[in-house]
């Protein structure tokens, strides 16, 4: 068994929020690799988050994040299920990272399920012109016209979106992360986001 030291286990500390025990076995497991441990780690708290999510996320915290330039703000309500959870700091930086998210981004919905379907179906006929005007061949077409709305969904649909710190996780993993790392249901219930002239 590889010996693990304590910066490599303060690494993926930092990188997956997992506790240090936790981070230690899934490197001991892996043979000291970084990437491999990641990986261990994410399975393991949406493991742990798919058990919690017919539980009730009533309490949590609402915040926000200013752009420095006093031109987007955004809003955002971050749910779990205890009081105390929601004041630790670790679901403030959570918080926070997803405004920032949200202003950078500027998705349309929260999760798949909450995009309007006139959006879907309009986005759909778009690419389904597009594949036809490139001549695709008839077979591959519907396969295309869904890559395409799966990368559409990728940029508009928060939980969906790479986070802009680490584009090897998505929003959606950070949350199953924090969730099961809790034991709690974690969830973004919903956001406003307001841009200066932005109409």
């Amino acid at each position: 068994m590889a010996d693990i030291s304590a910066k490599l286990v303060a690494e993926l500390r930092n990188r997956t929020g997992a506790g240090m025990m936790d981070c230690k076995r899934a490197l001991e497991e892996t043979g000291g690799d970084l990437e491999k441990a990641t990986e261990i780690l994410r399975v393991k708290f949406a493991a742990k988050a798919e058990k919690r999510a017919e539980q009730t996320a009533a309490e949590g915290l609402i915040d926000s994040y200013i752009h420095f330039t006093g031109k987007v703000g955004v809003m955002v309500e971050l749910n779990c299920e205890t009081d105390f959870v929601a004041r630790t700091e670790e679901f403030k930086r959570l918080a926070k990272d997803v405004a920032l998210q949200i202003a950078s981004t500027r998705p349309l919905a929260v999760k798949v399920e909450d995009l309007p379907a006139d959006v879907i179906e309009r986005e759909r006929r778009i690419y389904e012109a597009q594949v036809i005007e490139q001549k695709k061949p008839e077979q591959i077409r519907g396969k295309i016209v869904e890559g395409m709305l799966k990368k559409f969904y990728q940029e508009s649909v928060l939980l969906e979106q790479p986070f802009i710190k680490d584009d090897k996780v998505t929003i959606g993993d950070l949350v199953r992360a924090y969730s099961g790392k809790t034991g709690e249901k974690v969830e973004v219930r919903r956001f406003a986001r307001f841009e200066l002239g932005g109409g």
